[in-house]
């Protein structure tokens, strides 16, 4: 990751997204990916520059045109390799929070289910005391 911007006030994160760990890597990617957004289009901005200086000095600018197309082919593949990792950490959380809703579902069923089986040993008990208590005694 790259370092957090300036005026980024790391105590005041946890406030914002309520010490939600997955909503701070998803604040921090969508920051990045602006960012990377924004660095291609100022090449593209330097490259358009760059060619209407070049109408006017003609070859003097081509070295450095080259350059800032190099560099936005780079950016822009960088961006591109960022927006897949992106998605793939999305279909992870998706995954993950599936994962947990199913979870989640099998524990309470589990519990309704002892808490009925609870329920039945409870009966049975009772009605066992119930049956002993009317038999007679045996003591000879």
């Amino acid at each position: 990751m790259k370092g957090a911007p300036r005026g980024f006030c790391w105590e005041r994160l946890p406030a914002v997204c309520g010490g939600d760990v997955l909503c701070f890597a998803e604040l921090w990617m969508s920051l990045e990916e602006h960012q990377d957004a924004l660095e291609l289009i100022m090449s593209k901005y330097r490259k358009q520059m760059l060619q209407l200086l070049q109408g006017r000095k003609g070859e003097d600018a081509e070295p450095v045109l080259e350059v800032h197309q190099a560099n936005s082919v780079e950016i822009a593949s960088e961006i591109d390799r960022i927006c897949e990792m992106g998605e793939v950490m999305r279909k992870a959380i998706q995954v993950d929070d599936d994962e947990f809703f199913k979870v989640q579902e099998k524990l309470a069923q589990l519990e309704l289910e002892n808490k009925e089986l609870r329920e039945l040993l409870s009966i049975s008990k009772e009605s066992f005391e119930v049956g002993r208590e009317d038999l007679p005694d045996c003591e000879a």
